[in-house]
């Protein structure tokens, strides 16, 4: 069985998620680690489960996604996976840090894996499947859990909200259509994990949701 656990860093409040299962594999999302108390907290969250990360993923590459990647890449000698897309946004974390004051003094080694639709994300007895969902930013991704009924949704949808397009690279429309089109079919009891704030399901937010609506 998978089980999902996470951390909140950064000025961002942003969620750093960790998947694992009971053979000790796990994956990290997202780290967004940004000095060496939050770096502590997720080596010591990671010894406490006895979890041996063996992928390294962003959902999307915003700056506040993006700020512990060179931390886990380089302890855990894994390469960085994204899809595509989300090159650009990853090449400018240093610009977007500065703007918002943010220390990125260790900077995201690029990618070397890139991700698409369809695509299996396989560790230890697990499978996770890879959905595309931009809107958000330009190529974002989400990875649902069939088996046991949850979603990495990254910043594509919260509890009662929806990820930003007032950023650059966003897309309202297209924002809409990931949520609507892909999101909104899978099962109403899947679990979403977000980038920020409390987790929700697929069916409260379908009733719930005060920027999308029932679909």
């Amino acid at each position: 069985m998978a089980n999902v656990t996470f951390l909140t860093f950064n000025p961002f409040q942003e969620n750093t998620y960790i998947v694992y299962d009971e053979t000790g594999e796990g994956v990290i999302f997202d780290p967004g680690c940004s000095n060496e108390q939050e770096k502590n907290e997720l080596l010591h969250t990671l010894d406490k489960l006895k979890i041996k990360p063996v992928r390294l993923i962003n959902t999307h590459c915003h700056i506040d996604h993006i700020l512990g990647n060179k931390f886990v890449a380089d302890l855990f000698n894994l390469p960085l996976e994204i899809h595509k897309g989300e090159l650009g946004m990853l090449e400018k974390g240093a610009i977007v840090a500065a703007r918002y004051g943010i220390p990125y003094t260790e900077p995201s080694p690029v990618a070397s894996t890139f991700l698409e639709e369809g695509d299996e994300i396989i560790f230890g007895n697990s499978v996770l499947k890879t959905i595309l969902t931009p809107g958000h930013s330009p190529a974002s991704l989400s990875f649902y859990c069939e088996k046991d009924h949850f979603l990495i949704a990254g910043d594509v949808l919260f509890r009662e909200s929806i990820g930003r397009t007032d950023l650059p690279g966003c897309d309202h429309k297209l924002l809409m259509e990931s949520i609507r089109e892909k999101l909104f079919r899978l099962p109403e009891n899947t679990v979403v994990w977000p980038g920020h704030g409390e987790f929700t399901t697929i069916g409260y937010e379908k009733k719930h949701n005060p920027f999308v609506g029932s679909n």
